[in-house]
């Protein structure tokens, strides 16, 4: 996989993120080197585009797509959900 290091999240905590990221304005995680959201990534993909694709369109690797998924993949699972009790 991609080595791995810490940065400080917007909330303070510790928060583990791929090599290929970097935090950017308002701590939205970039593909290093560009101003590419994750979050636009992923907007892509699920539209139907393939990450050969995008990786041409906005000229970063096929291993940046990958390495956004990754990301993604290692926030939500850290995300908690609680169900509040039914009054």
């Amino acid at each position: 996989m991609f080595a791995s290091r810490e940065r400080v999240s917007s909330l303070g905590g510790p928060a583990r993120q791929d090599r290929r990221q970097s935090a950017g304005d308002g701590w939205q995680a970039l593909i290093r080197g560009t101003r590419i959201t994750v979050d636009l990534i992923l907007e892509l993909l699920a539209a139907g585009m393939e990450p050969e694709e995008i990786a041409e369109d906005y000229k970063i690797s096929v291993e940046d797509v990958r390495a956004a998924l990754l990301y993604a993949a290692r926030v939500l699972g850290r995300e908690e959900v609680l169900i509040a009790p039914e009054a």
